[in-house]
Order: structure tokens, then C-alpha cells, then sequence
């Protein structure tokens, strides 16, 4: 069970009216804090954020000795003792001070990466999250506590979870309504395309928004073991402007820089996917320039793309103009673009040209007049790729 961001826009004002504290819960990058941002602006709140995971032990409040002699306590039998007063940290100052300003204007007090901080310090949150107190200090009834963690392994669903955080307390967890965050690359995407500025570019990067519109699945992908660096909606943040800065340089260079940075915010596999997608941005192979031999450097643009996309085109070749595979020139064209894609989009494409009787029989006939021509090669490099189904392979 998860909800989207847009549905968290919901449940998270709909759980701080009933007077209670959800804690969001979600992958790292997936945009916890901006949701907690909207949140608060459609709230008409003043938020404050603080992020467990920098803070120290005694962050919050720290004894400090007394400032006048009122501050010291005589006993009868103990002698003169300081009564130790605490310092508050400069965010629960604000805090009451705004508070007692804007007496009817709700606060939101964001603990960001709850359970990534010390234990020691999620033991002094423990009281303002429970007891809506610390020390002497309470919290004013406007201010509302909004919790953010990244999963534990004994958490629900997220049993090979692998993120560096402490197990979260049970009086926490008793205590607080956790909210799973998922991605929704739709509701990404249409956040994405939306202008920005005056300019009214989109927010993302064009190029990012056609390449996740392909494949959606590649917005978020949860860590595993032996990859540090998977793609995250922040990631593809980062991604879109170091691409809009990338394409202000030449071409060359584009080329040779392009893995390396988008493989240094998403991983090999994906960073490397990405580059050649860009790389291959602009160039917009036509099947009919392919048929025709003299067209040179198609072959170097056709292997930049991706696989889906050069089945595509090879399926459009054989579906559009099948007459080409039965002439030698088109097939030793068709045999130079079939050897440039995996053997199962081989068998694939095989397996289309097979189903069309009249191709085969002119492919054939030619075969049977010229032996050594391309059409005889061709056909019988796809009788053998067409045994590779039945070999297993």
C-alpha cells in the first residue's frame, strides 16, 4: 500500500487537522520535502524544518549555567546549588516566538530524515513528538509535527531495504500514522512539463521528459545491492540541468562528457541509456533513407539508439516496403542493420518476415536465380536465426 505525491497532498493535511503526526515514508530523492513544502503553502502554514539527521545531542536544548545570583538555590543541608536553566535551539525560539505573533496561523515543524539521525537525538524529539514537549517548554496547539523517514528493513515491504538509518522506536511508531510514498511518473512528467519562469520553459529538461515518456519505469529504481546510484526523481533534476548546460557545447564534446555525467547521478546502466538517447536526439532515421545504400553514416546513428527503437524501425522496413528484402541491394542494406541488433530482436524481426507468404516466395525465387546475391545470404541467415527458438537460445 502506497500513495502517490498527489494523494499525500491530501492525507497529510487530513491527518494534521485530526491532531495527529504522519510520518512520510519513502525512498531517498523521491521529493518527501517538497511534498511537505506544498503542503504547508496549501495549508497557509509557516513551516520550519529541521534536519535530524545534521543534528547533534543537546541541538535541541542545552544546560546552560545561571546568569544571576537569583539562579542559585540555598539548602539547608546541601549547600548553595545553581538551578541549571536550558537554552532552546534557534528553531523552537522561532518557533514560540512566531507562535505567539500569529497567534491564528498554523505551523508545520518538518523533521526531516527522522530516523537517519543519531539515537541520541531522535531520543530528545521524542518528547516534542509525543508529549509535544521538552523540559519546562511546550509546544504552542497551531504548531503541527510532520515526520519524514527513509525505510528500515523492519518496516513493512521494505524487508531488503539497505539505507543507513536506526530502527524506529515503537513508542513512535504507536504513535504516528505512516504515510508510504510511491512514484507516479505520470503525475512526475505533468509536473514536469509545466512552464517555469518567464521564459515559460518547461521544468524538466525536454529531452528527460520524452526519454522517462518511453520508459516510464525508469523514473525510480529502488536500490540494490552492489549499485550505489539508481535514478530518483531528484536525480533527474540534477540530470535535467546539467543537460541544459551540456547542450551549450559542442557536439563533440557533448558526446564525450554524456555518459560520464548522467551515469554520476543515475548509474552505468541507466546514465549510459540516457547518453545515447541524447546523442541520438535530432538524428530522425527514416526507413526510406536507410533502403538507400549511398546514405553514409546512417549505420553509426542507427547503432546509437536504442534497441526498442531500432526494431522499430527495422519492423517498419520489412511492414512498408517488404519488395526491397526480395533485391540484393535492399537486402544487403536489411542485412547491415539486422547484425546491429540483439539476437532475440533478430528472431523477432525473422519471425515477421516469415509470416508474409508472397515475401518469402519472391525472396526465394531470387535466391534460386542468383545463389551468391545478397537475397540468397539473407534468406539464409533468417532460416538459421529462425532456428533459434527452437534451440533455445
Amino acid at each position: 500500500m502506497a500513495l502517490t505525491y498527489q494523494q499525500l497532498l491530501v492525507a497529510v493535511p487530513l491527518i494534521l487537522r485530526a491532531g495527529n503526526v504522519p510520518s512520510i515514508v519513502g525512498e531517498a530523492g523521491l521529493g518527501k520535502s517538497a511534498l511537505v513544502e506544498e503542503v504547508a503553502k496549501k495549508m497557509d502554514a509557516k513551516l520550519y524544518t529541521t534536519v535530524v539527521s545534521l543534528s547533534e545531542k543537546g541541538d535541541l536544548a542545552i544546560p546552560v549555567p545561571p546568569l544571576t545570583s537569583d539562579s542559585f538555590v540555598e539548602t539547608k543541608n546541601y549547600g548553595r546549588l545553581a538551578n541549571v536553566q536550558f537554552g532552546y535551539s534557534e528553531t523552537l525560539v522561532s518557533i514560540v516566538r512566531y507562535a505567539e505573533e500569529n497567534p491564528n496561523r498554523e505551523i508545520i515543524w518538518f523533521l526531516d530524515e527522522f530516523n537517519r539521525g543519531p539515537q541520541s537525538v531522535q531520543s530528545e524529539l521524542m518528547n516534542l513528538v509525543l508529549q509535544r514537549q521538552i523540559n519546562s517548554l511546550r509546544l504552542p496547539e497551531t504548531v503541527k509535527i510532520v515526520i519524514a523517514e527513509n525505510p528500515d528493513n523492519t518496516m513493512e515491504g521494505f524487508e531488503n531495504s539497505e539505507y543507513a538509518v536506526s530502527t524506529g522506536d515503537a513508542a513512535i511508531k504507536d504513535r504516528t500514522v505512516r504515510l508510504v510514498m510511491a512514484s507516479s511518473t505520470n503525475e512526475w512528467l505533468e509536473w514536469a512539463k509545466k512552464p517555469r519562469g518567464q521564459d515559460k520553459r518547461s521544468q524538466i529538461n525536454p529531452l528527460v521528459i520524452e526519454y522517462l515518456t518511453q520508459y516510464p519505469s525508469r523514473l525510480v529504481q529502488p536500490h540494490q545491492f552492489g549499485s550505489d546510484l539508481t535514478p530518483t526523481p531528484r536525480a533527474w533534476e540534477r540530470v535535467s540541468r546539467n543537460l541544459d548546460q551540456l547542450q551549450k557545447l559542442p557536439g563533440k564534446v557533448q558526446a564525450q562528457l554524456a555518459p560520464d555525467l548522467f551515469s554520476g547521478d543515475l548509474g552505468t546502466e541507466i546514465g549510459v541509456s540516457f547518453a545515447k538517447f541524447v546523442q541520438a536526439h535530432g538524428v530522425r532515421l527514416k526507413v526510406s533513407d536507410m533502403i538507400n545504400l549511398n546514405q553514409a553514416g546512417l549505420e553509426t546513428d542507427f547503432q546509437q539508439l536504442e534497441e526498442a527503437d531500432k526494431l522499430s524501425l527495422l519492423r517498419e522496413w520489412v511492414r512498408k516496403y517488404p519488395e526491397t528484402l526480395a533485391q540484393n541491394s535492399g537486402a544487403a542494406n536489411f542485412s547491415s542493420y539486422l547484425t546491429g541488433i540483439s539476437p532475440d530482436g533478430q528472431y523477432s524481426l525473422i519471425q515477421q518476415v516469415g509470416e508474409d507468404d508472397e515475401l518469402l516466395n519472391k525472396m526465394y525465387n531470387t535466391a534460386k536465380e542468383d545463389p551468391a546475391g545478397a537475397v540468397a545470404e539473407l534468406y539464409e541467415t533468417g532460416a538459421q536465426i529462425a532456428t533459434y527458438g527452437d534451440r533455445g537460445e
